[in-house]
């Protein structure tokens, strides 16, 4: 049986408290660590061959890379107050400092890359709130890194899914590289709970059902997709978020529902 969830422990010596490394995941792209530093605390890193989207998911830093300096990066109190996160594009090959200004949690988001491009503040401008779905299917879904802005591998993207709502849903994968139809992504899924003793649940499965784990997720966990179909239910009184990093051969998300609820949102007759 696979073992598609990552539990946090307590903060190592450089803050972090989770990490997935390909490595560890079994697949070739997407790796994921999670870093909580106090005030005046400072992160270093960077590596050859991968570039980086930090993410400052509650909490105020100073980012410094390729000899730019970012100040007061990120600001909210939680992942869950309205408004967007800190984020810095950090190329492959490119050594960063994180400096806490207060208590931080940190996401490091990183993929494959060349080094191309230039450390670049991501502006919260630039990251606008986009309501997606209707009913008990509708979440809150801010785009950090997507395809559409300049990255090498990363696609990077927050969603908050309300109490009682269903996310990633219908059912969607993305796993193969069939040309207009779907591309091949892994993907991580790094879930926040409000109030945190609370949890959500995601199922991972296949159409062959060669893949077929259903998750109970509580505050803090990751959830690993390296193929098939991923929906995530957030129970009656907790509000759900999560943090998406995936990567792949090709730079496009283009997914596939799964073809048995696709009809949920096919226009009715």
């Amino acid at each position: 049986m696979p073992n598609l969830k990552v539990r946090p422990h307590a903060p190592d010596a450089d803050g972090a408290v989770l990490e997935v490394t390909p490595q560890s995941a079994g697949w070739e792209h997407v790796g994921f660590k999670v870093v909580r530093l106090k005030s005046g605390q400072t992160y270093n890193g960077g590596e050859a061959g991968r570039e980086a989207c930090l993410v400052i998911v509650a909490g105020t830093a100073a980012i410094t890379a390729g000899g730019q300096t970012f100040e007061g990066v990120g600001g909210r109190a939680t992942p869950f107050e309205d408004r967007a996160p800190g984020a810095v594009y950090v190329p492959a090959g490119t050594d960063y400092a994180v400096t806490a200004g207060g208590a931080v949690e940190l996401a490091v988001c990183t993929a494959p890359g060349k080094g191309l491009g230039a450390p670049r503040l991501i502006a919260e401008a630039d990251m606008p709130r986009e309501v997606r779905g209707s009913g008990t299917n509708q979440r809150h879904v801010r785009n950090i890194l997507p395809e559409t802005e300049a990255a090498e591998g990363l696609l990077v993207v927050e969603v908050i899914t309300p109490g009682g709502h269903w996310s990633s849903y219908p059912p969607h994968k993305h796993d193969t590289a069939t040309p207009t139809e779907e591309t091949a992504l892994e993907e991580t899924y790094y879930h926040r709970i409000d109030p945190p003793q609370g949890f959500a649940i995601q199922r991972v499965y296949t159409d062959d059902r060669s893949l077929d784990e259903t998750v109970s997720v509580e505050d803090g966990d990751v959830v690993m997709v390296p193929r098939g179909y991923h929906p995530v239910g957030a129970p009656h009184g907790y509000d759900v978020y999560y943090l998406n990093v995936m990567a792949g051969p090709k730079r496009n998300w283009i997914f596939r529902n799964d073809p048995a609820h696709e009809w949920i949102v096919k226009p009715k007759a």
